[in-house]
């Protein structure tokens, strides 16, 4: 209990000093001429962004590197997504489907560029997308295609099954398109980063901090800035102090402690949003959690209301099932088995053969404890809170939980090798407009490497039916119905811990006009953000 109680009187000393801090920068606001999100100090040719940042590379194929690069305004798509997650003309200006759902025909926009002026023909769109299949196993978990062909500016893509959605597939970062012919002549994308479309070029780029310039060449007209810093800020209270200070410009996914601040300052304009996001623990079904009593006791001992309304001050809606509210996906249609009740979780356990016989509080079985590793990252300040908060509900019916914080870098292998117990991630559940590929993703059966994100071990036949049928259906109700009915698999199964929901936001000084918060969470740094005038 002394170790318990510690705990909260070390969070009570965080909390106060953080507040000290940010109480201290908003005092030094007062007596600054500029800056403080009032009128624009430094140099108005450049823009200051603080981020959170994952990608130790601008190589897009790698990981999901290609966020990031989508992010900073270097990379495009042939499809954007709009603010009702439909895919629309970006470098692609229209496309159609045959009769048969088996060709994609896109006619590549003749005014597009690459940052080095080249021209983006059919034929460089082809290059890229073979590109992507060759360097990324993911890539195949979108689509499979018998041909790629290209004529002037037209592209067909001729799959191998029916593709109810390829422009949000293709609208994917990871489809982000590239000049192929660049890196055969010797540029480094990883690097360098790769020669793309978007209004802003690379200039360089590390971990801590990333800089672009104007694309000289942008195909959709001026861009505001001449440059744009990108510090990577992963600690949300200096993030906020940065943007507090004038360090930065505006600031991505300000933390729910420091919110509440800007939102209150006129100075400063809040863009928050219900985000396409859950926060999930993946339970690994080939460890302590192969057994489904064990599963289930440990999701109804989660007190997912009280971390979102308590905890997380009202920025997330409490986790039920594995689509947000947010998406019309029937969350209310949804029955959770598995909720709030310790008591149902201690009943469970015992009926698992789980008893405390040494009496320390934590139930053992065959000689061992009831215990589990909980791996997360901390670059998103909700999720020690989620892991803590789960820490000492298990804890309270007898689970004993280690969290395990590691670099978010190693989070997508760690996934992959199922090297966990528990594994949290921050993941947007609709990345290609809807939620069949997430789905996929996460509990689709893992044959031979063949859906390599699932390696929880999780596989259900009815689950893979569904989903096969769900991939091949154009109909959006039938979608819809097989989208639910997944859903309520999952839930049944207990495969996660569904966390809960966010919002999500970006804050920026009020200097700056049209910064704005997508639902796809893809688009940071765009070409429309400028001084106010």
């Amino acid at each position: 209990m002394m170790k318990y109680g510690m705990h909260r009187m070390i969070g009570k000393k965080k909390t106060l000093r953080r507040w000290v801090v940010g109480g201290l920068a908003a005092l030094a606001c007062v007596g600054m001429l500029v800056g403080c999100g009032g009128s624009r100090s430094g140099n108005p040719d450049v823009l200051k962004v603080g981020v959170t940042n994952f990608a130790d590379t601008l190589e897009p194929t790698e990981n999901y590197f290609a966020w990031v690069v989508m992010r900073y305004g270097i990379g495009e798509a042939l499809a954007k997504f709009d603010k009702e997650m439909k895919p629309v003309p970006w470098l692609a200006k229209e496309w159609s489907v045959s009769k048969d759902h088996m060709t994609w025909t896109f006619i590549i926009d003749e005014k597009a560029t690459f940052s080095n002026g080249k021209p983006v023909t059919a034929e460089a769109v082809k290059a890229s997308i073979e590109r992507v299949f060759a360097k990324s196993n993911r890539a195949k978990t979108f689509f499979t295609y018998d041909t790629i062909q290209a004529d002037g500016q037209t592209l067909t893509i001729h799959t191998t099954t029916p593709v109810p959605n390829m422009p949000g597939l293709l609208a994917d970062p990871l489809f982000l398109i590239v000049d192929v012919q660049a890196e055969k002549d010797g540029r480094n994308f990883a690097k360098e980063g790769p020669i793309a479309t978007g209004p802003y070029r690379v200039v360089s780029f590390s971990r801590d901090k990333a800089v672009v310039e104007a694309n000289p060449n942008y195909w959709q007209g001026k861009v505001p800035f001449k440059t744009i810093e990108i510090p990577s800020i992963d600690d949300p209270n200096t993030r906020a102090m940065a943007l507090q200070s004038g360090e930065v410009d505006m600031a991505v996914n300000i933390g729910p402690g420091e919110l509440p601040m800007f939102k209150e300052n006129s100075a400063y304009k809040v863009h928050e949003i219900d985000s396409l996001r859950v926060v999930v623990a993946r339970l690994n079904q080939r460890g302590i959690f192969k057994d489904p009593n064990v599963r289930a006791a440990l999701i109804s001992a989660t007190d997912r209301k009280s971390y979102a309304d308590v905890l997380l001050k009202g920025t997330f809606s409490p986790g039920k099932a594995p689509i947000p509210p947010s998406l019309d996906f029937g969350f209310n249609e949804l029955t959770d088995p598995n909720s709030y009740n310790p008591e149902r979780a201690k009943q469970l356990l015992a009926e698992a053969g789980w008893k405390d016989t040494d009496g320390d509080g934590i139930l053992d079985k065959d000689g061992k404890p009831l215990h589990a590793d909980f791996v997360i990252y901390n670059s998103r300040a909700e999720l020690p809170i989620f892991a803590e908060g789960v820490q000492a509900d298990a804890r309270k019916v007898g689970m004993d939980i280690s969290i395990k914080t590691v670099d978010y870098n190693l989070l997508d292998k760690i996934g992959i090798d199922g090297d966990y117990d528990l594994l949290i991630s921050n993941i947007v559940t609709a990345n290609t407009g809807d939620p069949q590929m997430f789905l996929k993703w996460y509990w689709g059966t893992n044959i031979n490497g063949s859906n390599p994100q699932n390696g929880s071990g999780y596989s259900n036949p009815t689950y893979d039916a569904k989903l096969a049928e769900m991939a091949a259906s154009f109909d959006p109700t039938k979608r819809r119905r097989l989208a639910i009915e997944l859903q309520q698999i999952l839930l049944d199964d207990s495969a996660a811990l569904f966390l809960g929901y966010p919002k999500t936001n970006i804050v920026n000084a009020g200097y700056l006009d049209n910064v704005e918060m997508f639902p796809s969470d893809y688009y940071w740094i765009t070409s429309d953000i400028a001084y106010r005038k």
